[in-house]
């Protein structure tokens, strides 16, 4: 069982390695025990379809979680985590006056 350090930052990307690692050793295998190329190559197009599709049913499940996740803190924070300050609202006022002048 991996450790907690030696998880993958991003695992997405280990599943599409061995997604892609089976699309080539599926049609090998089959081409060693006897089928024909065409058939390898069908093989080798599907899984690689199914590959995709699963990739970016991956991505959109991440994607949905983060604005789930940002949702439930209820402000975003940028990468140098200040909070709510943003190009809509917060920061400095012009003339010189603050939201309570």
């Amino acid at each position: 069982m991996p450790l907690p350090s030696d998880r993958s930052p991003d695992p997405v990307s280990d599943v599409m390695r061995w997604g892609a690692f089976s699309c080539a050793l599926v049609p090998f295998v089959l081409i060693i025990s006897g089928a024909s190329w065409a058939g390898a190559a069908g093989t080798a197009a599907g899984l690689a379809a199914v590959t995709g599709a699963c990739r970016a049913l991956l991505r959109q499940s991440e994607r949905t979680a983060a604005r789930i996740r940002v949702r439930e803190t209820g402000r975003h924070r940028d990468q140098r985590a200040y909070v709510g300050m943003t190009a809509q609202g917060g920061g400095r006022h012009p003339e010189g006056r603050t939201p309570v002048d």
